[in-house]
């Protein structure tokens, strides 16, 4: 077991009717973060407690073929990486339909996040989906940064506050000609519309927070984002876990001599029969 630092967002300090709101091209946000140290429990000699349905996650020893993803083009083919992706979720996760890759992020020291087209499924989302994310680290171990996670079974409804994403209006010439934000108006949404939703996660004592010690590339971590079966939604069932919140930690066990954590993350659309 280790501790760590994690931020949280501080409802009682948003104003009244206000939705919170984060903008994509600036480090500006409508609300403000609180710190709390947590304790952080290693998940390595028990990954077999924990699935995707009942914690949220789920961690397997899944070596890749692809070992460099230096070749965003060689990942995003149906006989590479993503291949290996839908691979082994059909291996570990019972009944799937259909899976639907809609990007994929690499993080390094000098990040670097290529994304995939979008793939149309709205046919599919009549039945049970789920939005999966699959997590590995790059050529060496994640000590330097690790992911940590939150068993959905320790959380409340409560503690998901919807966080819109806001950017610029822009028409479809001005795309690549974006500049950066005037800092003087960095808490402003004028000129800024919803481009998205996130969730944000209030601090609750009763969090328990997981994470893999020096998870390899060879491991892999589900991160279910969505369950539209998930216990409180419209066609829930209860136990069922809907989303696990994670981030990144600084671990202080971590050696200072620790490589940089470089890591991929493949975003799934799953669907069922």
């Amino acid at each position: 077991m280790t501790t760590g630092i994690f931020k949280h967002i501080d409802m009682a300090a948003m104003p009244p009717n206000v939705k919170p709101w984060t903008k994509v091209d600036a480090d500006a946000a409508s609300f403000k973060l609180l710190e709390h140290k947590r304790s952080v429990h290693n998940l390595r000699g028990r990954e077999s407690e924990f699935t995707t349905d009942n914690s949220g996650f789920a961690i397997y020893n899944e070596p890749a073929k692809e070992k460099k993803f230096t070749d965003d083009a060689a990942i995003r083919n149906c006989n590479g990486y993503y291949g290996e992706v839908e691979a082994l979720l059909r291996k570990h996760i019972p009944g799937i339909k259909k899976v639907a890759i809609f990007d994929h992020t690499i993080r390094r020291r000098a990040p670097d996040a290529p994304r995939a087209p979008v793939q149309q499924a709205e046919e599919l989302l009549k039945g049970r989906y789920q939005i999966i994310n699959v997590w590995r680290p790059i050529e060496n171990p994640a000590s330097d940064f690790p992911l940590a996670v939150i068993d959905w079974r320790t959380t409340q409804p409560g503690d998901f506050e919807p966080r819109a994403g806001v950017a610029t209006t822009q028409d479809d010439d001005d795309r690549g000609k974006e500049v950066r934000p005037d800092e003087s108006k960095w808490y402003s949404t004028e000129g800024y519309e919803v481009k998205g939703e996130t969730m944000s996660v209030s601090a609750n004592p009763a969090h328990k927070f997981y994470y893999q010690k020096d998870m390899t590339p060879d491991e892999v971590l589900l991160l279910k984002c969505y369950d539209s079966f998930g216990e409180g939604q419209p066609l829930g069932k209860k136990g069922l876990a809907v989303r696990t919140p994670h981030t990144a930690f600084i671990d202080p066990a971590t050696p200072e001599d620790a490589p940089g954590r470089q890591s991929i993350e493949v975003r799934c659309l799953v669907f069922y029969e």
